[in-house]
């Protein structure tokens, strides 16, 4: 059966001499694996530039229930980037929060709302014109309620440590090899507070924000034991440095 769905692109892979076998996160399916034949082809029509990390699609797939491999009809944009792909900040950015959800992001259900979160952030990203060195802590610290890991935020001046492994603050210090300092925990509290239009009074250092995303990281592993190595991480860090 033929199905329509909306769709992100999380991940790709060179499959045979022509055919690749792109990972994408759907509206209507969840996360869910495709082959698309022939596109590195030169006669084929798809091309796969358009499958660069996170760019929004529209497709149309062959769906069998219990595949674990789908056969991607046809995809074409939903949503042309003005500025993501022409920004080495964004575009890199972009490249890491795709890693970052092809390796946390595993349900092959639809979740309408998390679908959303990611689209409609992804278009206010590229729009962004302040703050654009912060969307990546913000996106990350906001992602965890769909992942069902959200932090609580019960910062106050009585609970001032952030404990990583239990996910909320504390009146005393953590006993972990890597607990935030008070510093730091009052930065995750701002930023786990953080609307979306006001990224830009996020006022922190370059290595305050790399302290933080290094603690956010932390946070991922622990409660994601396969997540393993981030390899655009480095990438990154050279771009803020």
């Amino acid at each position: 059966m033929i199905s329509q769905s909306k769709a992100i692109v999380l991940h790709q892979l060179k499959y045979s001499e022509t055919s690749v076998i792109a990972t994408l996160y759907t509206e209507a399916f969840g996360r869910q694996s495709y082959i698309i034949n022939g596109i590195r082809s030169s006669k084929s029509k798809q091309k796969t530039g358009l499958l660069q990390p996170l760019f929004l699609l529209e497709i149309e797939a062959y769906h069998k229930s219990g595949r674990e491999v789908q056969r991607l009809k046809e995809f074409r944009l939903d949503g042309v980037y003005q500025t993501i792909p022409f920004d080495v900040v964004k575009s890199t950015i972009v490249m890491f929060l795709s890693e970052i959800m092809y390796k946390t992001i595993r349900n092959e259900e639809a979740d309408p709302e998390l679908f959303q979160f990611i689209r409609d952030s992804l278009l206010y990203f590229d729009s962004m014109k302040q703050g654009t060195s912060n969307f990546h802590l913000w996106f990350l610290a906001n992602l965890l309620r769909f992942l069902g890991i959200q932090p609580q935020n019960n910062y106050s001046p009585a609970n001032q440590w952030f404990d990583l492994r239990n996910g909320k603050f504390l009146i005393s210090k953590p006993i972990h090899p890597t607990t935030p300092t008070m510093e730091d925990s009052r930065f995750l509290a701002e930023l786990f507070s953080l609307d979306h239009e006001a990224m830009h009074t996020f006022s922190i250092s370059g290595n305050q924000r790399s302290r933080l995303l290094e603690l956010l990281l932390e946070y991922y592993s622990i409660h994601f034991e396969k997540i393993g190595t981030i390899n655009s991480l480095r990438i990154l860090g050279e771009i803020f440095h």
